[in-house]
């Protein structure tokens, strides 16, 4: 079923080259039976790239919305959903064309998004939405004062109106399907977040509460939240990676995706109206994700928040230039060894992680220079992110009786980061923006709170990250 394709010495000519579209696809499109929020690089290097290698992917088609602008549904469509995985290593590309997306849709196209999760046939759910996009304040709840939650809020109580958040948009899909009696199905949190069916769950139940207990007690009983760890490095596209695919296959793509070899998909839970054999693309399905899921937040994830907010500050663009930074490196190890420490303690936990190895992994991955992971990208939503990639590590070390000061590190190199950056990407960009106009402690624990309130409300992380702000100041030095 696979079509794969090594890439070719010499170059190739754009000219007459045909268009990757219906003529190409390689077998007939699968009925719709997953539906997608979040139509964007990662998932068609993941989700789609697992269910395209699933050995019954023939009955098992997505149908991809996506999340703030159509044009990525706009420019799939084109091609009929098929679009090139550039599997990018240090020895050279591969590339395959995946035809798991038979629809790719405006993510404004309510009426269709309630069509496809009101119907019989839709098994399963997926995510990726980002961390943001859950709108959870730093209890872990849903932030029901966010302006956008608010404005879906009214549009779901008038009846008028298309959500724009995609919390509002499940939402009023899972009602249509409430109504139709179509039965359980299974919602996939594919984003980074600890326990990330969970947060699913209470983001969604939450925002179904604030507007109609009947649909929020369907949910709540009906449908199934899988929490799932996923891990492939998927960086943005680029003019160079269409003009690759050119010439290694012999036709025009406007979508390609790149990754890394690497990848990995851990998941746990049910999927009481079934699921594709993902297990055959190497998906593992275990009772207890939460290891896994702190392995891949703290080491990866969490490295890979240091390495933005340092590596930006010392004037590198990229996680392989960062890297190569001894600072950086030295910081990123030092978190690693707090991580460890923690991740080691989990009953039973080790030596299944195989922590030694992950780590040794990572250092291999961050290096491949051949995939321009920007650091820019990462830095986004950092107060989101480091509640799940510092706060739990900084925690755990000072309930051991040690500092925590390589996990404080990272919160203050996003500290320095935020007062440095011309722009903000961030859900709280307004409240940092306040917090960084104050001076001394008192702007670390304005900061601080964003992130974690109880950690600011005592003083000896304020005084700890207060003594590392600067670590990061002096650029590094060209050899």
């Amino acid at each position: 079923m696979s079509t794969e394709l090594q890439s070719a010495e010499g170059e190739a000519s754009a000219v007459d080259l045909p268009q990757l579209g219906r003529s190409l696809r390689p077998v007939a499109k699968a009925p719709v039976r997953i539906v997608h929020l979040g139509l964007g690089a990662f998932h068609r290097s993941h989700q789609a790239w697992y269910t395209y290698q699933a050995g019954d992917a023939a009955d098992w088609g997505i149908a991809a919305f996506t999340g703030r602008r159509p044009d990525a549904a706009l420019a799939l469509a084109e091609q009929d959903g098929l679009y090139t995985v550039v599997e990018r290593a240090e020895g050279g590309d591969s590339f395959t064309v995946v035809s798991s997306i038979v629809e790719a849709v405006d993510g404004a196209d309510m009426q269709r998004l309630a069509e496809l999760i009101a119907a019989p046939a839709t098994a399963v759910v997926t995510l990726t939405i980002t961390e943001a996009a859950y709108r959870l304040g730093a209890d872990g709840q849903l932030d029901r004062t966010a302006a956008d939650i608010v404005a879906d809020l009214a549009l779901l109580k008038s009846g008028n109106g298309t959500p724009s958040t995609p919390l509002g948009r499940l939402v009023l899909a899972l009602a249509a399907r409430r109504t139709a009696g179509s039965g359980p199905l299974a919602v996939v949190c594919c984003d980074n977040l600890s326990n990330n069916g969970t947060v699913a769950r209470n983001a969604l139940v939450g925002m179904a509460g604030a507007w109609d207990e009947g649909v929020a007690g369907w949910i709540d009983a009906t449908v199934s939240f899988v929490s799932t760890s996923v891990d492939r490095i998927t960086p943005r596209t680029t003019e160079a990676d269409l003009a690759a695919v050119e010439a290694g296959c012999g036709y025009r793509d406007n979508s390609p995706v790149v990754a890394e070899p690497f990848t990995n998909w851990v998941l746990s839970g049910d999927f009481p109206a079934g699921r594709p054999r993902w297990e055959d693309a190497g998906a593992v399905f275990v009772d207890d994700i939460e290891p896994y899921e702190n392995r891949k937040l703290w080491l990866l994830n969490g490295a890979h928040s240091l390495l933005a907010y340092a590596g930006q500050l010392r004037g590198h663009s990229t996680v392989a230039q960062a890297l190569a930074d001894p600072v950086c490196l030295g910081a990123v190890e030092a978190f690693w060894d707090e991580a460890e420490a923690n991740l080691s303690g989990l009953e039973g936990a080790a030596a299944d992680l195989q922590i030694p190895a992950y780590r040794a992994a990572l250092l291999t991955r961050f290096s491949n220079a051949r995939i321009a992971h920007h650091l820019a990208q990462i830095a986004m939503d950092g107060s989101t992110k480091l509640r799940m990639r510092a706060v739990p590590v900084l925690r755990a070390e000072r309930a051991a009786g040690r500092s925590g000061a390589a996990a404080a590190l990272m919160i203050a190199a996003w500290m320095d980061f935020s007062a440095a950056a011309a722009t903000v990407h961030d859900p709280l960009a307004e409240e940092i923006a306040a917090a960084n106009r104050l001076g001394g402690s008192e702007r670390i624990r304005a900061l601080l709170d964003l992130v974690d309130p109880a950690l600011a409300g005592g003083t000896a992380v304020v005084h700890l990250i207060e003594g590392l702000r600067g670590t990061f100041a002096e650029p590094a030095v060209s050899p």
